[in-house]
């Protein structure tokens, strides 16, 4: 570290002010607060708390103010605080089938019980700079939408009633917990789905899009994407029965992908899931084209050797802390590794200078 370095424990110390100082910026610039950060960027809070496997808008706000707006570093100090935090037990799986959705949509199915609800999203804006946006004490802008209602069924279900999708399957096995547990390969399902859902939206966004791209051979159709407050319920031991604990904002995407059978399954169409913190459609509809590109092995497909095929590639690639970290280690000190590399290359020069200054003895003299 550079604290070895002469004076290095007062310039570190200078860094840190500094760093403060910028972090602040122009003191004639009212400072943002965390309840604004927490309402006002809210999807950057989701996704912090997403990566950062920490349900709390409150932290992933001061998270974000803390790290300047860099949302990796702000996903690494939600994770850091994560690990200080006792452990009381487990949830109950929830139930995203009793969401109160206030945006539900289907690419599959037009009329759908419960409606086609589009809520609040960017997917029907003009892609134009609203400079009104830069006035100050702008007049709140009010709209009429559809209040989010009751339960609605899953428009997968709708299939199951022909037979025309794989049963979802379900498992008495407690799945391992990634944030506990070093990952180890080959992974479960439950497993990836976690990976997954906490990897960096970048990469993992950019690994679906290569499976659109042609690097897969899966097609898929937005099944549904739901997003919606769901209860939280934990069971009490002393009570013998799981209450509420508290309620969380999920994004909720089913894919639908064509699969043409094997030997003992008929041709039917086939799941990807993907499921995170928050309103991120973007990540969830990534994550279950991903979970379904990486099921071709017990799908029975062929491996047609594309990156999101690849188990390993994928879910050890996948984590921008852990990629972050190794990333960033190189900027540290490395003095002595380079020195000898150094003296290396010195070595190979000086043998291969001398190896051409012998060989140009023989054509010299024979030129002569």
């Amino acid at each position: 570290m550079y604290v070895a370095v002469k004076g290095g424990e007062r310039a570190i110390d200078a860094a840190h002010a500094w760093l403060a100082e910028e972090r602040r910026g122009d003191t004639a610039v009212a400072e943002l607060s965390v309840p604004q950060i927490r309402e006002q960027l809210a999807l950057a809070v989701n996704r912090v708390m997403a990566e950062g496997s920490l349900y709390d808008p409150d932290l992933a706000a001061l998270a974000i103010k803390q790290s300047r707006g860099d949302l990796i570093e702000a996903v690494f100090l939600m994770r850091a605080y994560r690990t200080t935090l006792p452990r009381f037990g487990a949830s109950e799986p929830v139930d995203t089938g009793a969401m109160a959705c206030d945006r539900r949509i289907s690419a599959t199915f037009k009329d759908l019980p419960g409606g086609q609800v589009l809520g609040p999203t960017f997917d029907y804006t003009h892609r134009l700079l609203d400079f009104a946006l830069m006035a100050e004490g702008e007049a709140p802008i009010t709209a009429e939408g559809v209040p989010a209602g009751g339960p609605v069924p899953h428009v997968t279900a709708f299939l199951n009633r022909e037979g025309l999708i794989e049963e979802a399957m379900e498992s008495d096995v407690v799945p391992p917990d990634l944030t506990r547990e070093p990952m180890e390969l080959p992974a479960s399902r439950a497993l990836r789905l976690q990976a997954l859902t906490r990897g960096d939206e970048g990469f993992v966004l950019g690994l679906a899009y290569s499976t659109q791209r042609g690097y897969g051979r899966t097609h898929a159709f937005v099944g549904e994407l739901r997003i919606g407050a769901v209860e939280v319920e934990m069971e009490i031991p002393e009570l013998g029965f799981a209450i509420p604990i508290g309620t969380v904002r999920l994004t909720e995407c089913e894919t639908v992908n064509q699969f043409k059978g094997s030997r003992t399954e008929p041709p039917q169409f086939t799941r990807g899931y993907g499921l995170v913190f928050g309103q991120s459609e973007r990540k969830a509809i990534s994550m279950s084209l991903i979970d379904r590109a990486l099921r071709w092995k017990e799908l029975g497909e062929d491996d047609a050797g594309v990156p999101a095929q690849d188990e390993e590639f994928v879910l050890m690639h996948a984590d921008n802390v852990q990629a972050t970290g190794f990333l960033e280690h190189i900027k540290l000190p490395h003095y002595v590794d380079f020195q000898s590399e150094l003296e290396l290359i010195r070595k190979l020069r000086r043998e291969a200078m001398g190896d051409s200054s012998q060989d140009a003895h023989p054509t010299q003299e024979a030129a002569e």
